[in-house]
């Protein structure tokens, strides 16, 4: 128990069961261990939390308006930044054409940028269609940040509407879809590749 307690103080990002497990004796049943720090630090200052498919230590919720002074202000982002991060949230992954066309509007060139530069978007893969455009999706540090286990923690439709982010009459055909981050590449998408290649590599 001390030797993942250590672990998980010591690591800058949320360590995988699994992670934990291979650095204690075999035969530790490392998911009983995370069970009793997580019930021992429960009512301390500091809670164990499941984020971004791991465990870290996180501010107990109650008391993080002590410390909101001493945190880096946050860049806040603008409507169009949220709308296409919930759409590469949900829809990945998603090109910068599918991304506009859910949107309705165009997206502005840096946008997507903020949200790589925040480490919440990653650049996937190419799409296996004219032009191979890239497809994005989230991090682990989106996870982490917005306090998720896993990326279907995200709310469905049922919620949203409950939480009144969705107001008014609804048509028959909206839906929500199950958000997938999973890592591996789609039958549709092909491997990044070097983005900076020229187009005519005799110049």
């Amino acid at each position: 128990m001390r030797v993942v307690e250590a672990l998980l103080f010591a690591s800058a990002q949320p360590l995988p069961a699994d992670e934990l497990a291979r650095c204690v004796p075999a035969g530790i049943d490392v998911d009983g261990v995370l069970a009793r720090l997580t019930a021992l630090y429960e009512p301390r200052g500091v809670n164990l939390r499941q984020v971004a498919g791991g465990y870290a230590f996180r501010t107990a919720p109650d008391l993080g308006y002590l410390l909101a002074a001493e945190a880096e202000a946050p860049r806040k982002l603008s409507r169009a930044a949220l709308e296409v991060l919930a759409i590469i949230a949900y829809h990945q992954p998603v090109t910068r054409a599918e991304i506009e066309e859910i949107r309705g509007v165009a997206t502005a060139k840096g946008t997507l940028d903020i949200l790589i530069e925040a480490g919440w978007v990653r650049l996937r893969g190419r799409r296996r269609s004219p032009g191979r455009p890239v497809t994005f999706g989230t991090t682990p540090g989106f996870l982490d940040h917005f306090g998720l286990g896993r990326i279907d923690d995200l709310p469905g439709l049922e919620e949203l509407k409950g939480s009144g982010f969705i107001e008014g009459r609804l048509t028959r055909d909206l839906s929500v879809p199950v958000p997938d981050d999973d890592p591996d590449l789609r039958a549709d998408e092909d491997p990044l590749g070097d983005l900076f290649t020229p187009l005519d590599e005799n110049g």
